[in-house]
């Protein structure tokens, strides 16, 4: 059976972000995140999922993966986090004309949260 393209897509961005200066990078942007605009698609999720709402605290204690790597500590296997959509940079096909560099856009992106929960620490890792 054959990976379909957006599937294939997410896979590789996966994979990309793997390196520690990536991860720290996502930790970053998680925890200095300006937007509220996904806390109730995370409360939703959570509370669906058997977790109270006082437990549930964005940008404290729910994380991508790649966050919570940065931060010591590894989601477990099987375990189902809550969708969110965000905004990454990309560069267009388009130039500018005055410099005629590629106009930076942004476009939302789908990701995955965890909470503390759903992780454990990695071995020889921080926490």
């Amino acid at each position: 059976m054959e990976a379909s393209p957006n599937l294939s897509a997410r896979h590789s961005h996966s994979k990309a972000v793997s390196s520690s200066k990536d991860r720290h990078e996502a930790l970053t942007r998680a925890i200095s995140g300006q937007s509220f605009s996904n806390f109730p698609a995370i409360f939703q999720g959570f509370a669906a999922k058997g977790i109270p709402e006082s437990e549930i605290k964005p940008r404290e204690n729910v994380f991508t993966f790649d966050a919570w790597k940065a931060l010591g500590r590894v989601v477990r296997r099987g375990e189902h986090g809550a969708k969110v959509v965000t905004f990454i940079d990309c560069k267009s096909k388009e130039t500018d004309p005055d410099t005629g560099e590629r106009k930076l856009i942004r476009r939302p992106w789908t990701t995955t949260v965890f909470h503390v929960s759903q992780t454990d620490p990695l071995k020889g890792g921080a926490q």
